[in-house]
């Protein structure tokens, strides 16, 4: 026998939460506080950022690249951020190819 469907209304997921700038206490220059940094453990600087991608690491490249897109903590370089986009998203990083493909659209940095 078939079951009907239930009647009672579905509730929403809780919201995932917000993420948050990091704010540290050196000065800020040296402190990566874009946003995409609060998906890396702690308040990272700039050089640790760096080393982990070049070990390799999708997260940092994608967060580099957002960096230098927006001009956060370095200088704006749309060709870099495009690089770094491109570097992340060939081993599947969804966010990165999003960016990437903005670069594009956009005509920024490709």
């Amino acid at each position: 026998a078939a079951t009907a469907c239930s009647s009672s209304p579905r509730t929403a997921p809780p919201p995932a939460p917000r993420s948050q700038l990091l704010y540290a206490a050196s000065p800020p220059a040296a402190r990566v506080s874009c946003l995409h940094a609060s998906l890396l453990p702690g308040a990272m600087d700039v050089d640790e950022l760096r080393r982990k991608a070049d070990q390799g690491d999708a997260t940092a490249h994608h967060t580099l690249a957002h960096c230098y897109y927006y001009g956060q903590n370095m200088p704006q370089d749309y060709v870099k951020a495009a690089g770094l986009f491109r570097r992340a998203a060939d081993p599947g990083h969804l966010d990165s190819q999003f960016g990437l493909g903005s670069c594009y659209r956009d005509g920024t940095g490709v």
